[in-house]
């Protein structure tokens, strides 16, 4: 209930965030646990979240943020953990819009044997989320987690779709329908998932929050992981993925506790530099789908069929199934030209499944395999 004490409580939380003040962990899961179960008005929960990510987030905000959409709004479902449960996605924010990398690059992993629980959602700040594509080629997103987890469990991949009132029960399919501007929800929410994975490839928006969100990572029980970062050729601006324009920073940690830090070009792994047109979404579904397809077949340009398989290869490097980034790629490339990769998408659509998955976006059936 909304009393005056507790608007001007909740206030006064909002000026100091204003103020440029930190919050401890308590106090942010205190304060989203209000605006999780909507006890404050539309009014203070969008000043909340605007006012914390116009300040910065910490690493101990993040991770109160997170418990609280844990504990509070998330449907939990459990995934057998004697393997690697690897997850990889981007925050969003980034300036440069590439296609959705991660979503081919988790189909080619999986289709290496690593397990993949992605948690993903519709575009916010960008014209084509993970939820839009892979709506588009056919994979069902509105489904119950339970659905999700016998596809993560039978065929190695699934989708729980992070703006789903099934996944998320009670608030962030609200706010996050509300909202068009990059705030917290975009690394805790994401982090989210109803299944705790083990090992993770996290793409950043920034540069600068590659050790913050590792940090969270740790804290929150993640074993291993790449944070990652890619620049475009002048350093300037950046996106959610290893770069094939640009160089890389990474933020990599193990479950012995090490951690290495350093910085990747293209040329490292043997991929040509190419362009950002080259990479560049199109902002339209459609094409994009159509593009995801033809990168599953392996008929897309080089240069989409290069970020690809730098992505998917750190997938397959975290979960065990390379023993680096250059035999990752190497594998990806064979994956994809072998016919694997696109298997594994026919497999999953049947799993997770959205209607006839032989009429998704021109995929042919099995029998015209």
């Amino acid at each position: 209930m909304q009393t005056d004490a507790s608007l001007k409580r909740f206030g006064e939380v909002i000026q100091r965030l204003l103020r440029g003040e930190h919050l401890s962990r308590g106090e942010c899961y205190d304060a989203f646990r209000e605006v999780l179960l909507n006890e404050q008005p539309d009014l203070h929960q969008g000043a909340f979240l605007a006012a914390l990510t116009a300040k910065g987030e910490t690493p101990e905000e993040v991770a109160g943020a997170w418990q609280a959409i844990v504990e509070l709004d998330t449907a939990r479902v459990d995934i057998p953990l004697d393997e690697p449960l690897v997850e990889n996605c981007g925050t969003g924010m980034d300036r440069l819009k590439t296609f959705n990398v991660s979503s081919a690059a988790a189909v080619v992993a999986a289709a290496g044997g690593v397990r993949v629980a992605r948690h993903g959602a519709r575009g916010l700040t960008s014209a084509c989320g993970t939820v839009d594509l892979l709506e588009a080629v056919g994979i069902a997103v509105d489904c119950s987690v339970d659905t999700v987890a016998q596809s993560i469990r039978t065929c190695g991949i699934g989708l729980f779709n992070g703006m789903s009132a099934r996944v998320h029960p009670r608030a962030l399919f609200r706010i996050l329908s509300q909202i068009r501007f990059g705030s917290i929800l975009n690394i805790a929410a994401s982090l989210a998932s109803p299944c705790q994975a083990t090992h993770a490839v996290r793409g950043i928006h920034s540069a600068e929050r590659l050790s913050d969100v590792a940090r969270v990572m740790q804290a929150i029980g993640y074993r291993r992981a790449m944070v990652v970062h890619g620049f475009d050729a002048q350093r300037e601006n950046g996106m959610d993925e290893l770069s094939t324009i640009g160089e890389s920073v990474v933020h990599e940690f193990h479950p012995d506790g090490r951690e290495d830090r350093y910085t990747l070009a293209p040329e490292d792994v043997g991929i040509r530099r190419a362009g950002y047109a080259e990479v560049a979404t199109t902002g339209d579904v459609r094409r994009e789908a159509e593009r995801f397809r033809a990168i599953l077949s392996g008929t897309a340009p080089d240069a989409c069929l290069d970020i690809t398989c730098l992505n998917a290869a750190a997938v397959l490097y975290v979960g065990g199934k390379a023993a680096d980034l250059a035999s990752g790629i190497a594998r990806s490339r064979d994956l994809i030209h072998s016919g694997r990769a696109l298997e594994k998408f026919r497999r999953w659509a049947e799993v997770q499944r959205n209607g006839d998955p032989s009429s998704a976006m021109g995929f042919p059936s099995h029998s015209g395999a």
